[in-house]
């Protein structure tokens, strides 16, 4: 038995990378069984494999990548991101929501709020220092993201299930 599809946003190097030293540095370590991500989707039912692999597809062929922007730090309540904002990103987003409207699970089915988590599961004071710690250094980032990727959950780390670089006219 298959476990839930989750569908993120591919991060671009020059992100990932300090996102992902981030995440190493201040996610309890215990828990931290997963790189730097941006999540569009926490759980489709494997049931829409085939036909989110051929909208994904379609997506990708007729979109181009989207603009983003790391715009601030933000609390998690017990927990730290890295806030994204992108109009385009909420485009194909609710594209696929609106074609899976049916399927989408409680969490899934609000208006997202794009992070990249990159501490979670701490007591709200450790949370509210390193906000205090990253904020005054941080610099807002444009980039561009520059596919949408699907992944197996199977209780540990993801599996990979695809991805298709978006390269689209738009």
């Amino acid at each position: 038995m298959s476990g839930p599809i989750i569908v993120t946003a591919a991060l671009p190097p020059a992100v990932f990378g300090p996102a992902d030293a981030l995440r190493r540095a201040h996610f309890p370590p215990e828990r931290n069984v997963l790189s730097a991500h941006l999540t569009l989707f926490h759980a489709l039912p494997p049931s829409i494999e085939g036909e989110l692999r051929a909208l994904m597809a379609d997506l990708a062929a007729h979109h181009a990548p989207p603009a983003a922007r790391l715009s601030r730090i933000v609390s998690l309540g017990r927990g730290t991101a890295l806030a994204v904002e992108s109009e385009g990103l909420t485009e194909l987003r609710h594209i696929i929501a609106d074609r899976f409207a049916g399927c989408l699970t409680a969490q899934d089915q609000h208006r997202p709020r794009f992070h990249i988590t990159i501490q979670n599961k701490v007591s709200p004071q450790d949370a509210r220092a390193l906000q205090a710690q990253l904020s005054p250094d941080f610099q807002p980032k444009d980039f561009t993201i520059p596919a949408l990727e699907a992944h197996y959950y199977r209780g540990g780390p993801w599996e990979q299930a695809g991805r298709w670089p978006l390269r689209g006219g738009g």
